[in-house]
């Protein structure tokens, strides 16, 4: 269920720290994550189940987000979840704009697109299905690979992003030691994907 409101100046935010980019073709840059409460998903999976439920994290001014960000001097923005785009994210990105970042969303697509972004890594989950419009504006597909089954999962949505989208096949962390040989041995034989690895999990940082 959408959470999406009229009034679009306050949203709950989760947490919001500096830290480096983790993960998919930003991976290694300074960034500033802003992690917003709210789910419909719900990957069993998931490593912030404490994000599921808006209401439980309080609702910040844009202006006051903005604030934080500006005090780091990195300028990547990268909104995450939850699932963002349960809320109206025009605002935002209009405001990030306007101090210099670049904005980035990671996304699983499930709810129509706002917000005006500079890279769109779209994550598609089995337990609820993105938007189809979503799909060709990705930049990134990044699939999270739990069993040797979703390889021909993530083959159906690689088929249907823009011809230019990055794609990506990320081990779910629990079954990293076990999936990664199997991704491995796949992008070998589909040079089209490219691997991602939660790095900052590796180097202990956010």
């Amino acid at each position: 269920m959408s959470l999406i409101t009229e009034d679009i100046q306050t949203l709950p935010v989760m947490e919001a720290f500096y830290t480096i980019q983790g993960e998919g073709f930003h991976q290694g840059r300074a960034a500033y994550f802003i992690r917003l409460g709210g789910c419909d998903v719900g990957c069993f999976w998931c490593d912030v189940k404490e994000s599921w439920d808006a209401s439980l994290h309080p609702q910040l001014g844009i202006e006051e987000i903005i604030d934080g960000a500006t005090q780091y001097p990195g300028r990547l923005a990268v909104v995450t979840g939850g699932e963002p785009l349960l809320h109206n994210l025009h605002e935002l990105t209009r405001q990030l704009h306007a101090a210099g970042f670049e904005t980035n969303i990671e996304t699983s697509g499930s709810s129509p697109l706002s917000g005006d972004w500079d890279w769109i890594c779209l994550s598609p989950k089995k337990f609820k299905a993105p938007v189809p419009e979503n799909l060709p504006l990705a930049n990134e597909l990044k699939v999270v690979i739990y069993n040797k089954h979703d390889f021909g999962w993530a083959e159906t949505y690689a088929a249907q992003v823009s011809p230019g989208c990055k794609l990506y096949l990320q081990p779910e962390w629990e079954k990293a030691p076990l999936v990664t040989p199997l991704i491995i041995d796949y992008i070998k034989s589909n040079p089209k994907w490219e691997l991602s690895l939660q790095v900052h999990k590796y180097i202990n940082v956010p």
